[in-house]
């Protein structure tokens, strides 16, 4: 029993040693990629002025404190996180509707389809007609990127379900919305997380192509106007700022997967 112990926290150790390595392998490539960047930028072996550099982002993030730079940093985050939040509920929602009614599937499926392969920069000018400039397009735009893919991730994963089990359940007399609570939601929890990590990165993407048609506010206006009056030190300082949130909220997300995991 005490060998047993033993091997246990020794496994336990060596699995906590290895996490700590990785951690330690990701934060030296960091710092070696952002040295090495800013090495080449001093010693002219990269033209900064195309490229930029650390030291040139840290003094415009300066300049940017002090010329509210939070006001862009929050217009974006909300609009991501609206976005994010309306794309992921809706989407859950419809491919659980779809799952409870195979007619509505079969009738639904080829219009799914054709509207996941539809690029949607293509509807910026009718979204910004029918709900107005500003922010309601922009996370219109989002939820357009993101829902078909949430729709047919969610379905698949419901479609997924073990078909013994839900005949079992059926045999023992249980209705469609039981066997849904009970047996395919939580079989199709792993689907669910693995859509938000998903969603994570498209609602970003639809975020910044929303503020590349229409905003007055925000990193991607930034990163327009950087674009068009050629500082491209803003133009690199809003997308390591736009890394950073990112990597914050897919962090969010892998904690909830933690936590959900757990229970």
């Amino acid at each position: 029993m005490k060998t047993q112990k033993n091997e246990h926290e020794l496994f336990l150790r060596k699995n906590k040693l290895k996490k700590i390595k990785i951690i330690v392998i990701q934060v030296s490539l960091l710092i070696f990629l952002i040295g090495l960047w800013e090495l080449a930028a001093a010693l002219g072996w990269i033209d900064s002025f195309i490229t930029s550099s650390p030291s040139r982002i840290v003094a415009m993030l300066g300049k940017l404190s002090e010329q509210g730079l939070w006001v862009h940093i929050w217009t974006t985050l909300y609009e991501c996180v609206i976005g994010f939040l309306l794309s992921t509920l809706l989407g859950i929602a419809i491919a659980v509707l779809l799952w409870c009614s195979e007619l509505l599937r079969k009738v639904l499926e080829p219009y799914i389809v054709v509207l996941n392969s539809l690029p949607k920069i293509a509807l910026g000018p009718i979204i910004i007609i029918w709900v107005g400039a500003g922010a309601k397009a922009i996370v219109m735009m989002t939820v357009l990127i993101c829902i078909i893919v949430t729709v047919i991730s969610t379905l698949n994963g419901l479609m997924a379900t073990d078909e013994g089990k839900i005949l079992l359940l059926r045999s023992m007399g249980a209705n469609k919305w039981q066997i849904l609570t009970k047996l395919v939601l939580p079989s199709s929890v792993p689907t669910f997380l693995s859509v938000l990590k998903i969603n994570v990165g498209l609602a970003w993407v639809g975020t910044i192509m929303g503020e590349y048609l229409v905003s007055s506010a925000g990193l991607g206006y930034l990163i327009i106007y950087g674009g068009q009056v050629f500082k491209l030190d803003l133009v690199m300082t809003s997308t390591v700022i736009l890394c950073v949130l990112a990597a914050a909220m897919y962090f969010v997300v892998a904690l909830i997967e933690k936590f959900v995991r757990k229970t």
